[in-house]
């Protein structure tokens, strides 16, 4: 090893082998260094467009706003606010009083109709009988009309006698034939059937018809849970509050139907269709991570449907990115902390498009 002396000092000179084995590294690690900046440059142009990730999504559920189809006080609220309820479990009642009055009403209305409806019957019947009993009389009559007519010639009988034959003949003809047209407007009314059941008749129909609403207004005084969920708002429905038809008394949101709903911008969803995998995050469970998928995606964008949609059509046009909504299901675990109407979410969707060559030409 060569010695090389400075200011005073002696200092071993590198070898040879040294600084050539530095002047070497020094090019492989520039060439190393613009091949790694290379490859990860490709490798994020090749997954570039994969990956969708959206801040501009929240939780969705099942909402409704209870009410009912018919009027009156209310009796009494069932639930109290944020009270988890089950499908068909009672919400609140309406004072059914009135309700049950018109039932009984119509009830009765029913009653009188099948009466009435069989009276009609014997009352057709009894006509059938008149009638009968007035042909018989009609025939009586033209044969004392016949022989009156042989014993005028002969003056066997007066000509007051056999007017007042052909009168009483005509009269009885008469009464006959108002008999069968009652009879015949009595048979239309039963149907055209003389033995009809009462239960098909359409007045008995119209009848029954009444006392089904009356008891579906009964029956809609008591309201349900359409579903299961939570209710809200509900202190702002009071017994004794007159409680207007389709007027809403309070809130539920569903507990077991949740989604996400996610708004991207239209030039993020190239490559994103129904049946991607979805990672979650809410912003109330930071540690959390659910899976999910793309349900399915909107045919139209968020301002279609807006009160006011854009002119296009005026000249002071600006294109603006627009929004396409997504829906995403989530899928849950037993365990899994709920997922609450409103909440801020943040979904990233793996559409699994992976670049090739030919996408630079």
């Amino acid at each position: 090893m060569s010695q090389v002396a400075t200011a005073g000092r002696v200092i071993d000179a590198p070898p040879a082998r040294t600084r050539s084995r530095r002047s070497l590294l020094r090019p492989l690690l520039m060439l190393g260094g613009i091949a790694v900046v290379a490859i990860g440059a490709g490798t994020y142009w090749l997954t570039g467009g994969r990956y969708v990730s959206i801040d501009d999504s929240y939780v969705q559920a099942p909402k409704l706003a209870i009410a009912t189809d018919v009027s009156g006080l209310v009796r009494e609220v069932d639930v109290r606010d944020g009270e988890a309820v089950h499908k068909g479990e009672v919400l609140f009642r309406l004072d059914p009083l009135q309700f049950q009055i018109a039932v009984d009403g119509a009830r009765a209305a029913l009653a009188e109709t099948g009466l009435a409806m069989e009276a009609m019957k014997h009352d057709y019947q009894r006509m059938l009988h008149d009638i009968d009993a007035g042909q018989a009389l009609v025939q009586n009559d033209q044969r004392d009309f016949d022989r009156y007519g042989k014993l005028v010639q002969s003056g066997g009988v007066t000509h007051v006698e056999y007017d007042s034959a052909r009168f009483k003949l005509l009269g009885d003809q008469q009464r006959v034939e108002s008999l069968r047209q009652q009879a015949a407007m009595q048979l239309a009314r039963l149907g055209g059937n003389p033995t009809i059941d009462v239960r098909e008749t359409p007045e008995y129909r119209e009848a029954a018809a009444h006392l089904a609403e009356a008891q579906r207004e009964l029956d809609h005084t008591v309201v349900r849970a359409p579903f299961d969920g939570i209710v809200t708002q509900v202190d702002q429905l009071q017994p004794g509050q007159y409680l207007p038809a389709a007027g809403a008394a309070f809130g539920i949101v569903a507990t077991g139907d949740a989604w996400i709903e996610a708004n991207p911008k239209e030039t993020e969803i190239t490559w994103v269709k129904p049946g991607d995998k979805v990672q979650v995050s809410v912003d109330t469970y930071p540690d959390r991570v659910w899976e999910g998928v793309v349900e399915s995606l909107s045919p139209n964008s968020g301002s279609e449907f807006s009160i006011l949609p854009a002119q296009n059509s005026s000249g002071n046009w600006v294109k603006v990115v627009q929004r396409i909504p997504l829906r995403v299901r989530v899928q849950r675990k037993p365990g899994d902390p709920p997922l609450r109407a409103g909440m801020s979410v943040e979904v990233e969707i793996d559409t699994g498009h992976v670049r090739t060559l030919k996408d630079l030409y």
